[in-house]
């Protein structure tokens, strides 16, 4: 029989992988920025036609700019932690799910263990039990 347990990957944190992990957070900060800038357009586009609720759409609108610009603080304090982050650390990337086969007589206890897959560029370096 087969299961289903998580398996934590971890990242050693290179050069390299520093500035694709800032690289990462700028493209999704630009892309929230954006997706303000369309917001805004929307709603003065709304605002402009008759039989709608001004204070309605100015509150929608808001709150979704507001999400956005709090995603956005958000990736600006972890750009600021990726600032101090040593060459050689190690963080936790994901979570995947692996296939594990269980049979009778198995040690369960082995079996749920926490595994971790540490990563360097984009290579396995060591697998931990």
């Amino acid at each position: 029989m087969n299961i289903i347990k998580k398996v934590i990957i971890k990242q050693v944190v290179t050069q390299k992988s520093k500035e694709k992990i800032y690289s990462n957070f700028e493209n999704h900060k630009l892309r929230l920025e954006q997706e303000c800038q369309q917001l805004l357009f929307e709603k003065r586009k709304l605002q402009n036609k008759s039989g709608v609720s001004k204070q309605d759409i100015e509150q929608r609108f808001q709150q979704e700019i507001n999400n956005r610009k709090e995603k956005i603080k958000l990736i600006d304090f972890k750009i600021d932690q990726l600032a101090t982050l040593e060459i050689g650390s190690e963080i936790i990337e994901s979570e995947v799910d692996a296939l594990v086969e269980v049979e009778v007589g198995s040690n369960w206890k082995e079996i749920m263990e926490n595994q971790t897959i540490v990563l360097q560029d984009d290579i396995v370096i060591r697998i931990e039990k």
